[in-house]
């Protein structure tokens, strides 16, 4: 398993863009649809301190980016 994460929600245009830039970049992650499952969901909203904002990236426990470049 990944020590990334990736929280996205389908159809997200911004999460798309990451996982071309990050793919790009030789990273490796999970990626956790957080409309799937309640505890992805709480995971979710607790790094993106209660927005729900999408993508989500957390390494290692601790949050890299809360959207991408911006936008999300």
């Amino acid at each position: 398993m990944a020590d990334r994460i990736m929280y996205v929600k389908p159809a997200c245009p911004h999460c798309q863009r990451a996982r071309d830039d990050m793919g790009a970049q030789g990273l490796e992650w999970e990626e956790r649809d957080a409309t799937t499952r309640d505890d992805w969901r709480e995971e979710l909203m607790a790094f993106s301190k209660g927005t729900g904002r999408v993508p989500t990236v957390v390494l290692a426990g601790q949050v890299e980016t809360v959207g991408w470049k911006g936008r999300g």
